[in-house]
């Protein structure tokens, strides 16, 4: 994952679910969630696992594959990234890492 850290306690099945759940789902739509326009889908596509491990590998046989489309996009992401005027400079350095990280992940080499 990216530089940024989030300050999140493991859900302990014992404080409050809906506000851990609450700030699980605010960190995933701040990060790399909120640049997916399917988060619906993923959502569906994962709610009916049973276990993190299970949930984990779920997400990663549906879109952590090394295939050549998954390549192509980032490589396109990573061409048409751009700044926006409102967006903080730390969240776009924070994004890009992510991207370089997802593509260093399906083992595309970027060049320094």
């Amino acid at each position: 994952m990216a530089t940024t850290m989030f300050d999140i306690e493991k859900f302990d099945g014992v404080t409050n679910f809906n506000l851990w759940q609450v700030q699980i789902m605010t960190i995933l739509v701040q990060t790399s969630l909120k640049k997916l326009c399917l988060v619906n889908n993923v959502l569906q596509e994962v709610l009916m696992e049973k276990t993190s491990s299970t949930l984990w590998n779920r997400l990663e046989t549906l879109y952590a594959t090394k295939s050549l489309a998954n390549r192509l996009v980032l490589k396109q992401c990573l061409i048409a990234f751009r700044m926006n005027e409102c967006e903080l400079l730390k969240d776009h350095i924070s994004q890009f890492i992510t991207l370089l990280n997802d593509l260093k992940n399906v083992e595309v080499k970027i060049d320094d």
